[in-house]
């Protein structure tokens, strides 16, 4: 195949866009020509800008399922940001699309259509969302990352795939990732992590206990953007950031234990690298409900320990921690006999096959 050029899509959260980069690292090494289609000031461009990626923002407008005033507006926003697609698509001439989900995609796949290129989804959660609800209707093939999502979609389009796992993960030295946090190895090392967006009751109700926490464990608090408290810079066995990059595989190969949303991609990599975690999932108050449903299936299949925001309270997040913590071993073990796909090389050998 002479032409190998391919362009993804996918944003709004990183949840969207780590997943890609997984699978862009692969056919990179393979030689492939990429280039990535995100929003314009979303959270993908400063992830993509990172990895020396051709990158076009476009416009896009947000589908919502409830009264609200831009609902006039969006449209017109979603049309635009298709014609800007579709020049950018006409000028890269890809063989195929690959849309990871976000509000972003559906201009991308709408104008891929009209285009007559190939379009690859792949959804993370068990239910899928609005975007690639819509998406699926331009798409030729689907991709999914729970075998409970099979029966959401077309049967002649549709694939289990598995979650796209960064490579990079599993190189992590847990005695670096302690050396670049300050920390020892006398007390075990726990990691919270709201998602790429921060989850601002996690980090309260965190804080509010930290006295406790820090007698048992050292702590590495992902908090997101702007949430950093600055009262708390000296307290010993706490790190806190905004969000980290490089230093991820080195940071998670040293913890024990995770305490994290319930994001499809972030759970699936604790899996991957054997992580007991509590998961924390949005609330249906801000959310269509896809982390609750993904958490309760991580907790049927014995690999997790699930808090609802509803029930978070100091006292309950130290009840939970501390039945994680009692619970390790069998997690492990539970996590240990999970079968999982070999998620890249089945979606390598589609997208070769589809740009075909």
């Amino acid at each position: 195949m002479t032409n190998k050029k391919i362009v993804f899509t996918g944003g709004g959260s990183a949840g969207h866009v780590t997943p890609n980069i997984a699978i862009m690292n692969k056919l990179k090494a393979a030689g492939w020509d990429i280039t990535y289609i995100g929003s314009r000031k979303g959270i993908e461009e400063d992830i993509i800008g990172k990895e020396d990626i051709p990158f076009h923002g476009i416009s896009s407008g947000k589908l919502r399922r409830y009264f609200d005033w831009k609902n006039f507006s969006d449209p017109l926003r979603i049309i635009k940001g298709a014609m800007e697609a579709l020049m950018i698509l006409r000028k890269v001439k890809p063989k195929v699309v690959f849309s990871k989900g976000g509000f972003v995609t559906v201009p991308v796949v709408m104008a891929a259509k009209m285009l007559k290129i190939p379009v690859i989804i792949h959804e993370s959660d068990i239910t899928p969302g609005l975007a690639n609800k819509i998406a699926t209707k331009f798409a030729t093939r689907v991709f999914v990352t729970f075998d409970e999502t099979l029966n959401h979609f077309p049967s002649d389009k549709v694939l289990f795939t598995g979650s796209p796992i960064r490579e990079e993960l599993f190189k992590g030295k847990g005695q670096e990732g302690r050396a670049w946090l300050g920390f020892h190895e006398k007390k075990p090392i726990l990691t919270i992590m709201g998602g790429s967006l921060g989850a601002k009751k996690i980090n309260e109700t965190l804080r509010q206990v930290l006295t406790q926490l820090t007698e048992q464990y050292q702590i590495v608090h992902l908090c997101g953007k702007g949430n950093m408290d600055r009262s708390l810079e000296g307290v010993k066995g706490y790190k806190q950031f905004e969000y980290i990059n490089q230093e991820l595989p080195d940071v998670l190969a040293a913890s024990e234990f995770i305490i994290s949303r319930a994001g499809a991609n972030s759970i699936f990599e604790f899996l991957a690298l054997r992580k007991p975690m509590l998961l924390i999932p949005l609330s249906r108050n801000a959310s269509r409900g896809d982390q609750i449903l993904n958490a309760q299936s991580f907790e049927k299949k014995g690999f997790a320990k699930v808090l609802f925001e509803e029930d978070l309270t100091t006292e309950t997040l130290l009840t939970q921690l501390e039945a994680l913590k009692n619970e390790k071993d069998q997690l492990q073990k539970n996590m240990s006999k999970d079968s999982a796909p070999n998620t890249l090389e089945i979606i390598l050998k589609e997208i070769i096959n589809t740009a075909k």
